[in-house]
């Protein structure tokens, strides 16, 4: 019987709670230690000391770690893990700018270790679903990817804007389920918080494949929003994450007897179709990824230079509100 992998959560904020959780409950992994210099706001670590620091984790015998703290301490840490041997899960973004990104990117490749990121909506079962009907041909060629991610402020985000924290949730989804990078984005940006970071973005950009894409992100509206809309040939798929529903609208196979809309050589409203989904819990699946790869059994993770492509692409965003100008991007 093959020994289950010893693993360490660092940070115990909002989203590291849950990695606390969710690792106490999967098969073939055992919670060892976690740590938080801040302490444990909730609770999570039951019997287990508090550690406070990323050398006390190490010293329990740890096989493997999530990183859940800020984001201005991801590369730090991630580096002492990587030196240490640890195959290690970083919360997205993966660095708090590409330089970063890339010395940690780098530090696991050498090492020979596991590197992962922390892009939940891979591991969404809409997502997931449409992913693989894209693929299968279903909608037929792609024409645009539109995303849509709003809500409420998040108290636990200090050091980075919406672009880096949200945004890159969509920017790597659309990437992944087009199967295709983007080659130039353009975006503009505002704050209105009073924080030194932007609060809200809309940006456009085109994939390698020709697929134009949209988003939305901002943290200043007070109904929480999570959709994605692929438009292509045969219709048009509706994902939300928030309820992992994801629906077909087909294009219309009847002619309208309305002579000035008839004239106008689109599509028409066709029939709609919602599929009945397995909901497993994105941040399940996603640890049993992480599992997986290191046990060699499938390499479903996000990687860290996945992760690190998807940095670059928001400071892409960033740059292009900051200078009014589109900018390429240089194939990965």
């Amino acid at each position: 019987m093959t020994a289950a992998l010893r693993i360490g959560v660092i940070g115990l904020g909002m989203m590291g709670r849950h990695h606390v959780r969710v690792a106490r409950e999967l098969d073939g992994v055992e919670l060892v230690a976690v740590a938080d210099a801040q302490g444990d706001p909730h609770g999570v670590a039951g019997g287990l000391p508090v550690l406070d620091s990323v050398a006390a984790l190490i010293e329990q015998g740890i096989d493997a770690a999530v990183v859940a703290v800020p984001t201005g301490f991801h590369e730090a840490v991630a580096l002492e893990l990587a030196s240490a041997g640890v195959h290690t899960l970083v919360e997205k973004p993966i660095a708090s700018d590409s330089v970063a990104g890339e010395r940690v990117a780098a530090a696991f490749e050498s090492a020979g270790l596991v590197g992962a990121v922390g892009h939940i909506e891979r591991f969404n079962p809409a997502l997931q679903d449409l992913r693989r009907r894209l693929a299968d041909g279903e909608l037929g060629e792609l024409y645009q990817i539109a995303t849509r991610r709003q809500g409420p402020f998040p108290a636990r985000i200090a050091d980075v804007g919406v672009v880096k924290d949200l945004g890159t949730h969509d920017i790597d989804l659309t990437a992944w389920l087009a199967q295709s990078a983007y080659t130039s984005i353009a975006a503009r940006t505002t704050t209105r918080s009073g924080r030194p970071h932007e609060d809200m973005v809309s940006a456009t950009g085109q994939l390698a494949s020709g697929a134009i894409t949209n988003h939305l992100v901002n943290w200043l509206s007070p109904m929480k929003e999570r959709v994605t809309v692929v438009t292509g040939e045969r219709g048009a798929f509706v994902a939300d994450t928030v309820s992992a529903d994801l629906t077909f609208f087909a294009n219309g196979t009847h002619a309208t007897e309305w002579e000035s809309v008839a004239a106008f050589r689109g599509v028409t409203e066709g029939e709609m179709t919602r599929f009945a989904l397995a909901k497993r819990e994105p941040l399940r699946s996603e640890h049993e990824a992480f599992r997986d790869a290191i046990l060699g059994r499938s390499e479903n993770t996000v990687t860290m230079r996945e992760g690190l492509v998807t940095l670059r692409v928001a400071e892409a965003v960033v740059e292009s509100a900051n200078s009014g100008r589109s900018v390429e991007l240089a194939a990965d």
